[in-house]
């Protein structure tokens, strides 16, 4: 309770002038002296924990509305209000998919979570008429060819760079598009620059590493007796694989375009800090995990 207080607390502090900055028309950033710090970061871990401390704690209570399907309401309520605001949308999304793995780990309804489903997909259509960027998002995603100077300028430049790569790519460091063509070339776009200096296989590598590191994380949860440890590693490995699989598919038109990072290859400090924190979580959980089964052998 108390992480997820501070990280609420932390996160709102974007929104007192002198404090918080804006980028690229969202207002998501601290500003620490010479550093910047992205709050919304931590929220993500401090969500997970929250949630895999409640629906450890009321264990097969979850299946009543009041124990299970409310609180992750409220929890998906409290992120969304606050990043609705910034806003984050791309942050909020992963935050849902993490808090829904927990909730289905600990045993909740499927039915629960595919009506929740449904309702998410009404209150995006809501928003796509209310907030301009979300709707030109979604309208570029459907024909990134409308406006090719425009909304769907890193797009276009995204899929020039990732079909120039060919097979295995132009060599290490010899990407073109990273120069004055493609937006973010360090940040949001490093997969089409991974994608053109490495290629086709390059590119296939890559994501087979994220999908092993996934299926280990999740073999870590199954494999936990403590509830806690079980549901905190479930969630943790989905924000990961969550934001990363999100970025690639961004990059190649799968997705609409996201601001989030490449977990482990982008630009990035904040994202790059608490990532490798909560593997810290991971690596804990799985050394007791390990410890109590050879104790109980």
């Amino acid at each position: 309770m108390v992480i997820f207080v501070l990280s609420l607390i932390v996160t709102l502090l974007v929104f007192i002038p002198g404090l918080g900055f804006r980028h690229g028309g969202a207002t998501r950033w601290l500003n620490i002296g010479p550093l910047s710090f992205q709050p919304s970061e931590l929220l993500k871990i401090g969500s997970v924990i929250i949630a895999a401390a409640w629906f450890s704690h009321v264990k097969r209570k979850i299946v009543e509305f009041k124990y299970g399907l409310g609180p992750l309401l409220l929890l998906i309520g409290i992120a969304s209000l606050v990043l609705l605001l910034q806003p984050d949308t791309d942050t909020l999304f992963i935050i849902v998919l993490a808090l829904i793995a927990i909730y289905l780990v600990a045993g909740g309804r499927w039915s629960h979570v595919i009506a929740l489903g449904l309702i998410g997909i009404l209150i995006i259509s809501l928003l796509a008429f209310t907030r301009p960027y979300l709707k030109q998002r979604i309208a570029t995603f459907v024909n990134p060819a409308s406006d090719p100077l425009g909304a769907g300028y890193q797009i276009q430049q995204s899929l020039i760079a990732v079909g120039s790569g060919r097979i295995f790519g132009r060599g290490p460091g010899q990407s073109i598009q990273k120069f004055n063509y493609l937006p973010e070339p360090i940040g949001d776009s490093i997969f089409a620059v991974f994608a053109e200096e490495w290629g086709f296989v390059g590119s296939i590598i890559l994501i087979g590493l994220y999908t092993m590191f996934g299926l280990r994380g999740y073999r870590i949860a199954s494999k936990t007796s403590n509830s806690f440890g079980k549901l905190a590693v479930t969630g943790i490995i989905t924000l990961i694989i969550a934001g990363s699989f999100l970025n690639i598919g961004a990059m190649i038109g799968v997705f609409p375009l996201s601001g989030t990072p490449l977990i482990f290859v982008s630009h990035g400090g904040t994202a790059l800090f608490i990532t490798l924190a909560a593997c810290g979580i991971v690596l804990n959980v799985s050394k007791h995990g390990r410890q109590a089964r050879n104790t109980v052998q």
